[in-house]
């Protein structure tokens, strides 16, 4: 029987969440790096919204949004214990996540973009969720226990590329616990792997 097929784009956020969770499950998939300027028709045939990641399962089911991909992958196999958090504490800092922080973030990272309004009041409506995500760390490693969770994964790429626009400003910011945080992660084996060229995953089921 094939393998799963996920069209993923490298540097992609919402790619990288999934990609993050299907090696925590150590769940076997054939990746297809999709170009953005160039969509593969195969993946346009199955899901029209032309938007990485899409999961086409071996049975023909399609999934087309990224927390849907992580949570197949961990219902499938989670030694890491990465559903083991409160489900709606963690949906509404997915939902800050996803929305307003995700919209700070386009306006700051692409100016040219969304020039108004300024690009440091896009960072100043950021840092209203870099605050949350620093009182939660101050507590503990992670944001919801010592442990990662999927809710780590899932904000983490975007936090990385929040912090990727101006380092030497993130740098200096006033949250030392979230910057050990995003370090932690871009440290982590798992992120290295999933960042890698692509190819099929040994499973571990």
């Amino acid at each position: 029987m094939r393998l799963p097929l996920l069209y993923t784009f490298r540097r992609c956020p919402y790619a990288i969440r999934a990609r993050l969770a299907i090696a925590a499950a150590g769940v076997a998939v054939e990746e297809v790096e999709v170009s953005l300027r160039a969509k593969p028709q195969a993946m346009l045939d199955i899901s029209p919204k032309g938007t990485v990641p899409v999961l086409q399962l071996a049975d023909g089911r399609v999934l087309e949004q990224s927390v849907e991909i992580m949570q197949w992958a961990l219902k499938l196999n989670d030694p890491p214990a990465w559903l083991d958090v409160p489900d709606d504490e963690a949906s509404a800092l997915l939902a800050a996540n996803d929305g307003a922080f995700k919209q700070a973030l386009d306006g700051y990272k692409y100016p040219e973009r969304f020039p108004s309004p300024s690009a440091p009041h896009f960072r100043d409506t950021g840092e209203v969720f870099l605050q949350a995500l620093e009182a939660r760390l101050c507590c503990s490693r992670q944001l919801f226990s010592d442990q990662p969770r999927w809710i780590d994964a899932a904000v983490f790429p975007f936090v990385r590329q929040f912090a990727a626009v101006d380092p030497v400003w993130f740098q200096a910011a006033p949250y030392p616990a979230l910057r050990a945080w995003l370090q932690g992660w871009l440290d982590a084996p798992l992120f290295a792997q999933v960042m890698g060229t692509p190819s099929p995953q040994a499973s571990s089921r």
